[in-house]
């Protein structure tokens, strides 16, 4: 489940200046937040060694982004300890090597320069990472982070079931959809769009052939579900293949 989706249905999204060190690199773990004073790594040294198997470090810079954090070295040794990945609002280095070594990372940016190692920090306590929005997103030890090339959610451990209950929904929704702009409908059509508010509109007052269905329609603003399910009971009738939730996404 991807963290537009999440996003969409209540996760709180990190800022968008984070990005997947190596492409195609997903996460979603419970966090294991960190702290590391300016310019030092100590702190993150430490959360390897004592990170419950399976979570995810979210780290805190305290905003002095210019110094590689995470390097080969940690990244190896996260991945052997058995850490889920790394979210750090700040930049690393040696980023061939964290891609070699499979270990999900997703960071600001790069920098060459070596942070130091002994000037403190926090492990296991609340952190604030930068957002989307003017206020920082607090982080608790527990909280649910996904993470994937669109960007970093964070799903709050009170709310993580009722919101993947409703990405759970809201996918098979856009599945749906897909399904019936693939068969011809149109996205005006399904999603009660007003096309007449965009400036050179031509087709306000004709009508058109969608190719996929070889029927005539006016456009109208007409209920959009209603517009899905009529899409959808078009392509079964032509014998098209509607995928199940799980064949869509390969799950159960």
């Amino acid at each position: 489940m991807g963290t537009v989706g999440l996003a969409r249905c209540g996760g709180r999204p990190f800022g968008t200046h984070l990005f997947s060190v190596w492409p195609g690199a997903t996460l979603a773990a419970t966090a294991f937040p960190v702290r590391c004073t300016p310019g030092d790594n100590l702190a993150l040294h430490v959360a390897v060694a004592q990170a419950p198997p399976g979570s995810a470090l979210v780290v805190d810079v305290a905003g002095d982004s210019e110094y590689g954090y995470v390097d080969e070295i940690l990244a190896v040794a996260a991945r052997t300890r058995g850490v889920a990945g790394i979210v750090l609002d700040g930049c690393v280095r040696d980023i061939a090597a964290i891609a070699r070594c499979e270990l999900p990372v997703f960071s600001a940016g790069v920098a060459v320069r070596e942070a130091g190692h002994d000037a403190g920090g926090a492990v296991g306590q609340q952190i604030s990472m930068t957002a989307n929005g003017p206020a920082p997103l607090p982080v608790r030890r527990g909280d649910w982070i996904v993470a994937d090339d669109d960007g970093v959610v964070c799903l709050p451990r009170a709310q993580v079931s009722a919101i993947i209950t409703e990405a759970m929904s809201s996918l098979t929704r856009e599945r749906a959809l897909v399904d019936a702009v693939a068969a011809g409908e149109s996205t005006l059509d399904l999603l009660g769009l007003d096309p007449s508010r965009v400036a050179g509109w031509e087709g306000a007052s004709e009508e058109r052939t969608r190719p996929g269905l070889g029927r005539m329609h006016r456009l109208g603003r007409r209920d959009p579900a209603a517009r899905v399910v009529e899409g959808l009971s078009a392509l079964r009738a032509r014998g098209g293949h509607l995928p199940a939730l799980g064949d869509a996404y390969g799950t159960d």
